[in-house]
């Protein structure tokens, strides 16, 4: 071979290595667009109207996915859900409302509107019909699982799973000395120190140096900055990891001028939850659905007593509890998103994406 030809046959190896390098690039950004275009992984912002209450929510991933409903609790609104829906939007389509009274939803007082768990709950319902959910996963947390069950018992056929996190539906879950006040709220309104003077409430008592309150006075504390932080911090391994974004985001809303009479009517609502228990867990028993538990087992709310009884109605169980508190997205986020995947990947065909 001469020296000509050699030197030939080397820049044609070097033009082909920089024209398959080329193609490798070019193929591997028109993918990462398509998955831009198709998937739509960010979290988008919509806002509807129900019965003249402004409904705002979250949105991400593909709608011909298999759709996850995410229903919050108090004192947050779909912003608890900020990390989890990207985390989960490539294979799944996630929506997460906020109630009425709560995030960025309209908030009108308790003389325009029935704050009650069977209102908002048909609320969501409506919600879901707007929107276009036929059949879907329901994630319940705190406030989610009363207004989740009742979506459930309504129409079971839409429901595909169930992920439940600190989601109550057992009187095992309320027996315990933060919901002893409460309780008696629901018996009297006008409750004068009834419930406590137990270990948890005495400390309450002591912070506002009243050795007597009213049930009404003591359950307004739980919307003071001092019980939200305790919310997301308490039976966390590491404090320091809980972001104060938390907070920073709830409280003012919490402070909104008549937001913390619709608090009130809320815990007083909340009574018209254990009657429905028994419904409940009909429904469990004779629909099956497919259940993940991820549960914060330090949660003094909603602690795993309230998890536990789940196994006695579920046949297709998953169970979870994990080494936090009531927030537990806040400090195992990716783990609970792990969970959920491989729950979901098993409980639920997941089609492939039509192309648009």
């Amino acid at each position: 071979m001469t020296t000509h030809t050699a030197k030939r046959t080397k820049t044609h190896i070097k033009d082909k290595i920089l024209l398959i390098i080329f193609y490798l690039a070019l193929g591997s950004a028109l993918y990462s667009l398509s998955l831009k275009a198709d998937e739509s992984f960010d979290v988008s912002y919509h806002t509807v109207t129900i019965e003249n209450v402004d409904i705002f929510y979250r949105e991400a991933g593909n709608p011909e996915r298999p759709t996850l409903l995410l229903l919050h609790g108090f004192p947050t609104s779909s912003h608890m859900f900020r990390e989890l829906m990207p985390a989960l939007a490539d294979q799944y389509h996630l929506v997460a409302p906020d109630y009425p009274g709560y995030g960025f939803s309209s908030m009108p007082t308790v003389d325009e509107f029935d704050y009650s768990f069977d209102n908002i709950a048909r609320i969501m319902e409506k919600f879901t019909d707007e929107i276009g959910l036929e059949k879907f996963s329901l994630y319940m947390m705190d406030y989610g699982a009363p207004i989740a069950f009742r979506i459930a018992t309504s129409r079971p056929e839409r429901i595909e799973t169930l992920i439940v996190q600190n989601g109550n539906a057992y009187i095992e879950g309320i027996d315990n000395n933060f919901w002893e006040p409460i309780r008696a709220y629901w018996k009297d309104r006008d409750a004068i120190d009834q419930g406590l003077n137990n270990d948890w409430w005495k400390n309450v008592k002591t912070a506002y140096n009243k050795p007597v309150m009213s049930n009404d006075e003591a359950l307004r504390f739980l919307t003071t900055l001092g019980a939200t932080k305790w919310q997301y911090t308490n039976g966390v391994p590491n404090q320091e990891a809980i972001s104060p974004d938390n907070w920073g985001h709830v409280q003012p809303l919490l402070d909104r001028e008549g937001n913390q009479d619709i608090q009130l009517q809320m815990f007083y609502s909340y009574g018209s939850n254990p009657p429905l228990y028994p419904a409940w867990q009909e429904y469990l028993r004779t629909q099956q659905p497919p259940t993940l538990i991820v549960w914060g087992k330090n949660d003094e709310i909603f602690p795993a007593e309230g998890a536990e009884p789940y196994k006695r109605d579920l046949n297709d169980l998953e169970y979870h509890l994990i080494d936090t508190g009531h927030f537990a997205l806040e400090s195992h986020g990716s783990e609970i998103a792990a969970l959920m995947r491989n729950f979901l990947k098993r409980k639920i065909d997941s089609p492939a994406v039509a192309v648009r």
